[in-house]
């Protein structure tokens, strides 16, 4: 309930305080007001401190202070400054008398003795604009109030629309990438399924069959390619890549990625030129591979047939600089700032003769900024080319280390390979053997540990997702057993971050393959591992 107004008599003489406010006090409950009193100047000033007043009955002859002293006091204060002041003397006041009591903040004027009905009068119309004055300061502050709330609203509503319209963007991003991943995906699925069905029709050509073959091989690399990108900005994105730094001339590493890119006729039809001056980085090599195959992949992409693009890498000052322009379609302007974002891409129609999700961009800048690097795009609008720069933290120039390669010698050693998938199992053992390797094969670990004890083989390929007991579980116990812990290990799995690295190697595996496994690759671990002793 709010305070009621107050009203302050002032005067020195005892009688006169006590006929004032016993006088007041009639009317006090009638019209809800409190009524105090103070007997000096100095005690007026320390009530006014402590409260507000609807009006302040003043006497204006008072030793020490007087009235007009005390008044002057009272609104000299910013708080008081408003109060109105009612001078009380028992003198007719002239002229000079009543217009100094209003310069010092009179309001009007009262002659003893008081008549009642006239300081009732008076006395209501300052207690009533008191109340009205407190309940509109009631309402403003409830304004005020309900005006800050409206504002966080307002707020609140403009941040959750915002943050629904970029939702419904990312949404869309991601309808249209998942459109995008289903025809990149059925799109070699198609050509792999059609080649496959073909070498099985009767009366096909050998030059047909050999035909099929390729295009089941090079689809099978496009396929290994996008799944080898979503899972590495997947990496990316959660922080799970780690790299395997060691000093790199990125214009070799640049030259070798050009090349691949010639070999396998990727950049056929485009006037593909390079200016590669050394420069020397600290990093992982096959990311940085991936980061400039991806720059120059988007620039093939996005640059008709016939167009130029431009390859160079220099040094400036502390950094070591590859660029990648091309002349093609170029970036529009609200495009430019989000050409790294995921889900993000220009020209998204579905018949871009290259293909390709569009998520290569957002990979290389998470990449560049593992090697502590940047990387930025410019272009002067659709139609004028782009150009992607990338840099990189240089360090001094390093000497390749050279790694002899130590050759075979002797009988191929015996190979036991176990995998619960039938098709892929029978793949690589018809492989293994055309390459003259005597092949076990079992579907799963405790079959596999069955085959061992049989077979003896020389080395393992073994799948890390058994039925039964997994991967881990046959190498822990090939490696228990004293007649079979001499079994060179290979693991083969799905899963490729240094954590999975990590736990096959603790198991006892001398390798860690990461499926699809190439059969060059496969050759080359399982010569190597041959070469190693091992591990314990």
């Amino acid at each position: 309930m709010p305070d009621k107004p107050k009203i302050l008599v002032v005067n020195d003489d005892a009688n006169s305080l006590f006929a004032l406010t016993s006088l007041l006090g009639l009317w006090a409950e009638q019209e809800s007001y409190e009524v105090l009193a103070a007997r000096t100047g100095q005690e007026a000033l320390r009530q006014v401190l402590m409260n507000d007043f609807a009006v302040i009955l003043l006497d204006v002859n008072m030793p020490g202070m007087d009235g007009f002293e005390t008044a002057e006091a009272i609104h000299a204060r910013a708080r008081s400054a408003d109060i109105p002041i009612i001078f009380i003397t028992a003198f007719l006041a002239d002229e000079l008398d009543r217009l100094k009591a209003y310069q010092h903040g009179a309001v009007d004027f009262l002659f003893t003795p008081v008549i009642p009905q006239i300081l009732y009068a008076k006395i209501s119309v300052f207690v009533a604009l008191a109340t009205k004055n407190e309940e509109l300061k009631k309402q403003a502050r409830e304004l005020s109030l309900r005006t800050t709330e409206l504002t966080a609203s307002n707020g609140r509503l403009r941040r959750e629309i915002a943050e629904r319209q970029v939702a419904e963007r990312e949404n869309h991003a991601k309808d249209e990438f998942l459109a995008m991943l289903g025809h990149e995906l059925r799109n070699p699925l198609s050509a792999i399924s059609s080649a496959a069905a073909l070498i099985g029709l009767p009366g096909v050509s050998v030059d047909g069959v050999q035909r099929a073959k390729k295009i089941i091989e090079r689809q099978s690399r496009h396929l290994g390619r996008i799944v080898d990108d979503l899972l590495d900005l997947s990496r990316a994105m959660s922080g799970k890549i780690l790299l395997d730094r060691a000093p790199v001339d990125l214009a070799a590493l640049v030259a070798g990625t050009l090349e691949t890119f010639r070999a396998t006729g990727r950049s056929s039809g485009y006037d593909l030129a390079h200016d590669l001056a050394g420069g020397w980085v600290d990093g992982d090599a096959t990311r940085l591979e991936q980061i400039a195959s991806n720059l120059i992949d988007n620039a093939l992409k996005y640059t008709p047939a016939g167009g130029r693009i431009e390859v160079r890498t220099w040094t400036e000052g502390e950094q070591v600089v590859l660029s990648v322009r091309d002349n093609g379609v170029g970036i529009a302007a609200e495009l430019l700032p989000h050409v790294f974002d995921v889900f993000v891409q220009g020209a998204s129609t579905l018949d871009r003769s290259q293909g390709g999700l569009g998520i290569g961009l957002s990979l290389v800048r998470r990449l560049a900024d593992l090697h502590g690097g940047d990387i930025e795009a410019d272009s002067k609008g659709p139609g004028a080319g782009s150009t992607f720069t990338l840099r990189l933290p240089r360090i001094a120039h390093q000497a390749p280390v050279v790694t002899p390669v130590v050759p075979v010698a002797g009988a191929k050693p015996s190979l036991l390979l176990i995998e619960d998938n039938e098709d892929g199992r029978e793949m690589m053992t018809m492989m293994l053997g055309c390459y003259g390797y005597q092949v076990r094969a079992a579907a799963d670990g405790l079959r596999g540990l069955d085959a061992v004890r049989e077979f003896c083989p020389d080395l393992a390929l073994v799948d890390i997702g058994l039925p039964g007991i997994d991967g881990y579980e046959v190498a822990r116990r090939l490696r228990a057993d004293p007649a079979t812990r001499h079994i060179k290990l290979i693991a083969l799995t799905g899963y490729g971050l240094a954590d999975d690295l990590a736990r096959v190697m603790a198991a006892g595996f001398d390798r860690h393959l990461v499926k699809p496994v190439g059969i060059e690759q496969l050759m080359d671990a399982i010569e190597s591992s041959m070469q190693e002793p091992v591990i314990l």
